[in-house]
């Protein structure tokens, strides 16, 4: 049986349509007791990105839902040093493409739609991360905010080879082209990341319809001032967002882990530490 992480990390998941769209082609969702959050910003026809990132969000639920059920998830690595959970979550948004992109391919209504991700993982005091565009991760620890993911977009592109500097690159008008996106090629190259979690650590998951209106100061200010309430934080996210013009649909997910939550050694690990195997 699973420990349950419902009381170890509390969290938020809001999404607004914004100023200017007439709908939202952001979808979010979560597992809460597995410790499992996922966003994605749709891109596309009419109605085709909600339909892009409604299908990414609803795929990775469900297969890593699953494959949290059906594991122990024990902390053994596989051939490419990355925890079980964080490979999970890498074919999950590796299948979550293909549905998409077959999806664009057979229905013309679909053509063309895309969908930009990022999801994480909660287990055993860590972070698994896995991403695709320009959708991002914060942290903030001791007061300090770091962006965890590197946007896959022309802008982050320059910044990497020198043409822009972080803060010409958060001034800059040409920050949506993203270089990378789920359904657009059969398969697709999703960025991993595994971290440690510490106690009254926050994570901030969002769309760039919130990073391209509201600058990391802004948000880390939002973040200090109405710390002690996660509601709070999310909508003053999204309405700063709407006050500079809410040009996209605005989408973020806050967690703030409570307590340490180290995965249960099983009998036979136990025997195994005991015997020195």
């Amino acid at each position: 049986m699973l420990m349950s992480l419902l009381n170890k990390i509390s969290a938020v998941e809001l999404s607004d349509t914004g100023r200017v769209r007439d709908h939202n082609e952001d979808a979010i969702g979560s597992n809460r007791e597995a410790g499992l959050y996922v966003l994605a910003d749709g891109m596309g026809g009419y109605n085709a990105g909600e339909v892009a990132s409604s299908i990414a969000v609803k795929t990775v639920k469900d297969l890593v839902s699953e494959a949290v059920e059906r594991e122990d998830r024990a902390a053994t690595e596989s051939d490419t040093g990355l925890m079980r959970q964080t490979i999970v979550l890498r074919d999950a948004i590796s299948r979550a493409n293909k549905i998409i992109h077959q999806t664009a391919q057979s229905q013309a209504s679909c053509e063309g739609m895309g969908t930009t991700i990022v999801a994480c993982l909660f287990y055993d005091n860590r972070l698994s991360i896995a991403h695709v565009g320009d959708s991002r991760l914060y942290r903030v620890r001791d007061g300090r905010l770091e962006q965890i993911t590197m946007d896959h977009s022309l802008l982050q592109e320059l910044v990497d080879r020198g043409f822009y500097s972080r803060e010409e690159a958060e001034r800059a008008t040409n920050r949506n082209y993203v270089t990378r996106a789920l359904g657009v090629e059969a398969a697709v190259q999703v960025d991993l990341a595994e971290i440690d979690v510490r106690p009254d650590d926050l994570f901030l998951l969002c769309s760039d319809g919130l990073c391209d209106m509201v600058d990391d100061e802004e948000i880390h200010l939002t973040i200090s001032t109405f710390n002690a309430n996660l509601d709070t934080i999310g909508q003053q996210l999204i309405q700063l967002s709407n006050d500079h013009g809410g040009k996209d649909n605005i989408s973020v997910i806050l967690t703030r882990v409570l307590e340490a939550f180290p995965a249960k050694v099983g009998l036979l690990s136990k025997l195994k530490q005991v015997l020195g195997f």
